[in-house]
């Protein structure tokens, strides 16, 4: 079972504040647990680059993981409990003798406990308890998927656990879809899990949900003089499951006009061709969202091909068009029940002012609140932190790199 250095995580840059970070939590454990045998693991955040929402209609997307993780200290138990103490929150103690649905949990970290723990079980993985303090600088609610981290993380650890790392990461990423879908009650697609079990910056292309095509993009931003920025504009998630969900069930109902699932068995062509008839069954709104994602769908493999070739500036005309066709046509910059909170659309329209034609910006993730996206030239990185940081309040703007491995036991 292969175990990871900080520096192979990290980078030589980040090692000396990582392990304080690591110690600190390792102290933290002692104090809930006592001084028992621990494993330490690790599952980073993830940023998509391009396909905003086309993953759960079976489309395609360019994405990686980052820098910013859940970290935990681990100890095994003899018995069929789960307990996870995590910064900030109280602890979770989940019985995986009972793997059913609990109601009373949807929403919780409890339910993600025990929806992985199902996942397992249900695909025929050992499972078993353990004892876990976790951490995370993973910005909740920021688009950066700290549930999906979460999800990994716990799957990461019953397959070091109790399957001798024998479960592949795209099955990991699977079960913790299955756990945020069926046991915490959200029906997310499937990138913010796969881009955090695998780690490094790829293309996900969804067709076969079974079986997606995974491949691995060769590319530093900051060989050509850029900057990954993710500022989090600190806007509010609460009650906004509904938005959310009102994407991929417009676009799907676009699909069911003609009997297909999912809008990826079908063409734009038909869409246009039967667009009359489809705006009178599903409304104009979907309509946008499913042309949305025809054209971002496309746009992944044009950004991918930009990348592979060293054509950076075609990619950031692929990243603002993309952007663009967000804000003008899946419609997730703000959300319609509170149009008093626009964070996304103040962010954007001053990173566009402040990079002046330059680099790309975008909203990050799954919209309404949380965070933007934007690729910074160096000339122009202080101004464009400072700015953000004066408007959305200190460490609003990150600056982050691409991790080159998803969930993993680490080794200090």
């Amino acid at each position: 079972m292969k175990t990871y250095k900080l520096v192979d995580i990290y980078g030589k840059d980040l090692v000396d504040f990582q392990k304080k970070r690591y110690e600190k939590a390792i102290e933290n454990f002692k104090a809930l647990y006592g001084n028992i045998p621990f494993r330490i693991f690790s599952a980073p955040g993830r940023t998509e680059v391009g396909g905003n929402h086309t993953d759960h209609n079976h489309g395609k997307v360019l994405a990686a993981g980052v820098s910013l993780d859940v970290i935990a200290i681990v100890g095994t138990c003899d018995n069929n409990a789960i307990q996870i103490k995590s910064e900030g929150f109280p602890e979770d103690i989940v019985d995986i003798s009972n793997l059913e649905v609990v109601k009373t949990d949807i929403n919780s970290s409890a339910s993600l406990i025990r929806g992985v723990a199902d996942g397992f079980f249900k695909n025929g993985y050992s499972i078993g308890g353990f004892k876990a303090y976790t951490t995370s600088n993973v910005l909740k609610g920021s688009g950066l998927s700290s549930s999906a981290a979460f999800e990994v993380l716990v799957g990461t650890i019953l397959n070091y656990l109790y399957n001798n790392a024998e479960v592949s990461p795209v099955k990991i990423a699977q079960i913790a879809q299955y756990a945020e879908n069926v046991h915490f009650g959200k029906p997310s697609g499937l990138m913010d899990q796969m881009a955090s079990s695998v780690g490094s910056f790829i293309t996900i292309d969804f067709a076969d949900t079974e079986n997606p095509i995974v491949n691995s993009v060769s590319f530093d931003f900051s060989k050509v003089g850029y900057n990954l920025c993710i500022v989090d504009t600190k806007g509010n998630h609460a009650d906004l499951t509904p938005e959310y969900a009102s994407i991929p069930t417009e676009m799907k109902s676009v699909a069911g006009c003609f009997q297909k699932n999912y809008l990826r068995e079908i063409t734009k062509d038909q869409l246009l061709e039967n667009i009359v008839e489809v705006r009178q069954k599903c409304g104009d709104r979907a309509v946008l969202r499913a042309l949305h994602f025809f054209d971002d769908n496309q746009r992944v493999e044009r950004e991918f091909l930009a990348l592979s070739e060293g054509r950076f500036d075609d990619f950031l005309t692929e990243v603002n068009n993309s952007g663009n066709s967000s804000y003008k046509y899946l419609q997730n910059i703000y959300a319609p029940s509170a149009p008093h909170e626009q964070g996304l659309s103040i962010g954007l329209y001053n990173a566009q002012s402040i990079l002046d034609g330059e680099g790309a910006c975008r909203v990050h993730g799954g919209g309404f609140a949380g965070t933007i996206q934007a690729f910074v030239p160096n000339s122009k990185l202080d101004k464009f932190k400072t700015e953000m940081d004066r408007i959305f309040g200190e460490d609003s703007c990150h600056v982050l790199s691409i991790r080159p491995v998803g969930g993993a036991e680490i080794s200090l």
